[in-house]
């Protein structure tokens, strides 16, 4: 919430320092950011955008990744990191959540909620992890409606379609649905689960606007850095679930040791400070700013 001690940057501010970053010479990196805490840690880390994953938004819930999201909880935990960091967000939406009215609300509240940019699949429900088995593909015409509801909803909103197709019916026919998506508006493609170089350069020849890759951990993937993919042509880079994982193992080992040996000393040193925690929650701004607030001016001018 430094919006409180901040100044911060509009809805259309936000999306064009997306758009600005993804068109630069320079690929940009997103990290997933799942909570307002973890938001903050990837600004003082220096990135300068966030992804806001559905799996991960999920997995904080305790849910699977199936498309059991709506647009109400995607917009509440899209507001804390917005608010927190005041960097711009891509946000993850699934399938739209339904049919082209759906697809329209969901634009209109994730601009509202400040969203910069919004990335959509062409899977239909129960959708799944782009790198698992058993997805099923809407057909293209489904898909540029809900890409064409979009920029009619919001205009200013940066739209990524991400295609699952490549796993499905192979590379060619993903650059095919690729192309029909452009046609219809978006401004950035997404081809997920590709498997080598070679098919990301293939991509990259066929499909001529910005295009985003996916470093998902434990995914089909293999682990290409973001300094390859700027070399192969493309312009943004997400990791959507590797926070998550690595604060969930931590989590997991200190709860291990607290019913093992009934202390958390063992783990003191792998923890934040309190005063690195403050520090990254700014504390004592907020503190100040509240004693600015409460400070009162009697009749007469003084002071109380």
């Amino acid at each position: 919430m430094t919006w409180l001690i901040e100044q911060h940057p509009t809805q259309r501010d936000l999306a064009e320092s997306l758009w600005t970053q993804i068109r630069a010479p320079k690929i940009v990196s997103l990290p997933g950011a799942y909570d307002g805490l973890s938001a903050l840690l990837a600004r003082q880390a220096g990135f300068q955008a966030l992804y806001l994953s559905g799996a991960a938004l999920s997995a904080s819930r305790g849910w699977p990744d199936l498309g059991l999201l709506t647009p109400p909880d995607v917009v509440e935990r899209l507001r804390d990191l917005t608010q927190s960091t005041g960097l711009p967000v891509l946000v993850d939406i699934d399938t739209g959540y339904g049919g082209v009215l759906n697809v329209t609300r969901a634009a209109m509240e994730m601009t509202a909620a400040g969203a910069a940019g919004v990335q959509m699949e062409d899977q239909i429900l129960p959708k799944k992890c782009g790198h698992l088995s058993g997805k099923q593909l809407a057909s293209i015409a489904d898909m540029e409606q809900k890409v064409f509801a979009l920029k009619q909803a919001s205009p200013t909103l940066v739209v990524v379609a991400r295609t699952d197709a490549a796993g499905v019916e192979g590379l060619q026919a993903a650059v095919t649905r690729a192309k029909a998506y452009v046609k219809a508006g978006a401004d950035v493609i997404f081809p997920e689960a590709l498997h080598s170089e070679e098919e990301f350069q293939v991509f990259r020849e066929q499909v001529n606007v910005p295009l985003l890759a996916n470093m998902t951990d434990f995914g089909q993937t293999p682990y290409y850095t973001t300094s390859q993919f700027q070399a192969w042509g493309y312009n943004a880079v997400i990791f959507p679930v590797t926070a998550l994982r690595a604060a969930a193992k931590a989590i997991r080992m200190v709860y291990e040791q607290l019913q093992a040996t009934g202390t958390q000393q063992g783990f003191l040193d792998q923890m934040q400070t309190r005063q690195e925690l403050y520090d990254t929650l700014r504390y004592f701004d907020y503190e100040s700013l509240d004693s600015h607030i409460l400070r009162s001016t009697l009749p007469g001018g003084k002071q109380n």
